[in-house]
């Protein structure tokens, strides 16, 4: 199996810890990201890898619906369908940032906005969400790695100052313009 096949399903599975601690009443409720409900987080993570996958000629399917739990569990299950044995991940395109494979997009790019957006959750809900070490070398080489781009309309709000005693996690959290404390 590929690592990057590996490195996705890890991911996708701590975003569907999370996904099943939330409370079908906290599905309304505010998330960090202005505008957004914890279900309207688990739209954009469902909508923007679906996107992604079709640019890619990556048949997941007809889009799932119901609620946002039963939605996030459809949709992992045709993705993971859909990936197979993980040979389609090593599909080479130009990306944004130069050339890559479908599978360091996966794994990356949608990577990173599952630990992000796993923390937003979490927080629409009254959860806590840690970093593991690899996810904050993720997060420390994506933010880097975006540059100005991390900020423009509809990706992050502006970087927020964190206290001189901020961990790892509440730094990385407060350069993507999320207020931890």
């Amino acid at each position: 199996m590929s690592t990057h096949l590996n490195t996705y399903n890890d991911r996708a599975a701590r975003f569907s810890d999370i996904v099943d601690k939330v409370a079908p009443d906290q599905w309304s409720s505010q998330s960090p990201c202005e505008k957004w409900t914890a279900a309207d987080v688990v739209d954009h993570v469902v909508d923007t890898q679906r996107d992604f996958l079709s640019r890619h000629d990556i048949d997941a399917g007809p889009r799932p619906s119901g609620s946002a739990a039963d939605v996030w569990d459809s949709h992992l299950s045709a993705v993971r369908s859909a990936l197979g044995d993980g040979a389609v991940l090593d599909t080479s395109f130009d990306g944004a940032f130069g050339p890559t494979t479908v599978g360091a997009t996966l794994a990356d790019f949608y990577g990173f906005d599952m630990v992000a957006h796993r923390w937003d959750l979490a927080r629409a809900a009254g959860l806590d969400t840690d970093f593991t070490p690899a996810e904050m070398d993720l997060m420390e080489t994506s933010i880097a790695g975006f540059g100005e781009h991390l900020y423009a309309d509809g990706v992050c709000a502006s970087a927020v100052p964190t206290p001189s005693d901020a961990s790892r996690q509440e730094r990385l959290l407060g350069l993507l313009g999320r207020t931890v404390r």
